[in-house]
């Protein structure tokens, strides 16, 4: 049975960091691309971030230059890194995996994680 398990979330203030990790079991971890997608109350779900299994990234330019996906295969864990982040980042984010290349499109993806909650205050 695959799991994908998020932590990491909470409340931060405007301009603070937080990192995000998913820890995956049941699944070949190395062999899957693994991406973060985030959704905003009455907001659909958005795509945030994914890193395929040769480590090629590809942000959504909302947050690029602010928030670093990376993946340690030994653990079975993917990270999000949030830097300088703004009350608009405030969403429940959530890791996948896909066992395609991933990428921004939330059909590529076969597994899900429940979610941990970001919230920026301003």
């Amino acid at each position: 049975q695959v799991q994908l398990v998020e932590s990491g979330g909470g409340l931060v203030q405007a301009g603070g960091s937080l990192r995000l990790s998913c820890a995956a079991s049941g699944l070949s971890f190395s062999s899957f691309a693994m991406g973060w997608f985030r959704q905003a109350p009455g907001k659909e779900r958005e795509f945030v971030v994914c890193i395929s299994k040769y480590e090629e990234t590809y942000y959504a330019d909302s947050v690029k230059g602010r928030f670093t996906i990376s993946r340690d295969n030994a653990k079975n864990t993917v990270y999000l890194q949030m830097n300088s982040l703004k009350p608009e980042d405030t969403a429940v984010y959530v890791c996948a995996a896909s066992s395609l290349a991933g990428l921004a499109s939330e059909r590529n993806y076969d597994y899900w994680g429940q979610g941990t909650q970001v919230t920026v205050s301003s």
